[in-house]
């Protein structure tokens, strides 16, 4: 850790300057993990194998159009992506985070508050594997929508739409518009904070399902569009992101042989589920989420009926088998450095269905989280304990973040009047290092690395501070630094 502090020294008067140191989601459901589309997540932090739509939204013949005239690149603050961490915020009308709150990475934004009929749009094509006769993709999204009480077609709207590359078709039950004045969808609220005489209404992160099941080895074109109204006056912009895990179960199928329960979650978005076993003879469940206890036997099959609200899916019947063969292990992540409680994240990116639980909890923003932000004072051993939703497979791990902290401050001793010539000095020390090196002008004073420096002088002077009390970096030969900036302060 590298700090500079700085005093302003002149033979006639000395003054003691405080000094100053700056220091959507989406998931996919396949006959195997590694045929996830790459960067179908955002993962990468980019747009990496999505195609980037501008254009405009404009109300012909009672239907909504949108038109795009570009394609390429992300645009600024049309296309724009968001990192999970603290920075990222949450949405000024809704009041809910811009980054997806199922533990990934990236998040993206299309569109803006800027409104003038503006439409954006992101796409991207993948091939479904041979294989794969049933194949799902959710995603989850949140929009934000003014609603100038215009009709269905001059709407700001999001959509979506499904189509099959490979023989030229729309996937009708799967492709469809969100809009806040007459969507049957429930959840849209009103903001609190509209910003102005027109209302806005916005939808929370929600998860909705598509269906492409007896596609196999088709290519898919998924594509996000979102405009605003076709009046020139009144925005509309959404949040869209991506799950990092593909399977062909469904959450919980594969539960811990010593797992109390079962918490088998189907996909969501459906208006209605109901939960059978293989013969069809004996209704298990009513919700989204069917739980069994004790645990069935490890091979059992179990089937779904779930029902789209009107427009927006398609009516299926999904199955699913259940073993008791999960093993997964806590994974605190790699050790970190906090240099002056600067932010460091721990832990990995959380898997569904698994409960975490960190301790101690000094300097965590959040104990639950698997992968909280930790800004502890001093060094710090964090144990990381996890279990399944059923209740086992509990396992721990630890982390460690070496923290370091030098004082921004620096102290004058002795005299703060003297004439040239008469014998005085003036005295500056700084608080402990383990490294000091004194600069006059800007230049290194030779030898001058004590804490304390008699300044004879006058001149520009500041100490630079270096703690090595953070771990070994790995990639480098000696001990990982912190830089500070350099301050100057002149009386």
């Amino acid at each position: 850790m590298i700090f500079d502090l700085t005093y302003m020294l002149f033979s006639r008067y000395i003054s003691n300057i405080p000094v100053v140191c700056t220091f959507l989601c989406l998931a996919c459901f396949s006959a195997k993990a590694q045929n996830c589309p790459p960067n179908i997540d955002f993962e990468n932090g980019g747009f990496f194998g999505w195609t980037c739509y501008t254009g405009y939204a404009e109300e012909v013949d009672s239907t909504n159009r949108i038109t795009f005239n570009y394609s390429g690149s992300p645009v600024f603050n049309r296309h724009t992506i968001y990192a999970a961490n603290p920075g990222s915020g949450v949405d000024e009308y809704g009041g809910f985070p811009k980054n997806c709150p199922n533990g990934s990475g990236f998040s993206i934004k299309l569109g803006n508050n800027s409104a003038n009929h503006e439409a954006e749009g992101v796409s991207y094509d993948f091939t479904i594997p041979a294989n794969a006769n049933t194949y799902n993709l959710i995603y989850n999204y949140a929009v934000v929508f003014q609603d100038p009480g215009h009709h269905v077609s001059e709407q700001p709207r999001l959509d979506l739409l499904v189509y099959n590359v490979s023989d030229g078709y729309s996937i009708n039950c799967s492709s469809f518009s969100f809009f806040a004045n007459g969507s049957p969808l429930p959840g849209f609220q009103l903001s609190p904070h509209p910003g102005g005489n027109t209302p806005v209404w916005y939808k929370n992160w929600t998860a909705v399902s598509i269906n492409l099941d007896n596609l196999a080895g088709k290519t898919i074109r998924l594509f996000f569009k979102t405009a605003d109204c076709t009046f020139r006056i009144h925005f509309g912009y959404a949040y869209i992101d991506v799950n990092t895990e593909c399977s062909d179960r469904f959450e919980g199928a594969v539960f811990c042989p010593d797992d109390s329960q079962v918490r088998l979650n189907a996909p969501y978005g459906y208006q209605s589920y109901t939960w059978y076993n293989n013969s069809f003879t004996q209704v298990l469940g009513n919700s989204q989420t069917l739980i069994l206890t004790p645990p069935p036997a490890s091979g059992t099959q179990v089937a779904v009926i779930v029902v789209p609200y009107s427009g927006y899916g398609c009516h299926d019947t999904l199955y699913t088998y259940l073993y008791d063969t999960l093993s997964y292990l806590a994974n605190a992540g790699p050790d970190k450095n906090s240099c002056n409680n600067s932010i460091a994240q721990i832990g990995v990116p959380p898997k569904p269905g698994w409960f975490y639980q960190w301790t101690p909890d000094t300097g965590l923003n959040n104990p639950i989280l698997a992968n909280p932000f930790a800004t502890p004072d001093t060094t710090t051993d964090y144990i990381l304990t996890i279990r399944h939703s059923g209740g086992g497979c509990i396992s721990s791990d630890t982390v460690t973040v070496f923290a370091a902290k030098l004082s921004d401050s620096l102290q004058v001793l002795g005299k703060t009047d003297w004439c040239i010539g008469s014998g005085d000095s003036t005295v500056l020390k700084t608080l402990n290092a383990d490294s000091v090196q004194w600069f006059k002008n800007g230049a290194l004073i030779p030898g001058a690395n004590g804490q304390t420096y008699t300044v004879t002088e006058s001149g520009s002077y500041h100490a630079r501070l270096i703690s090595f009390r953070l771990r070994k970096n790995h990639q480098a030969s000696g001990s990982e630094h912190c830089f500070g900036s350099d301050s100057r302060f002149y009386c």
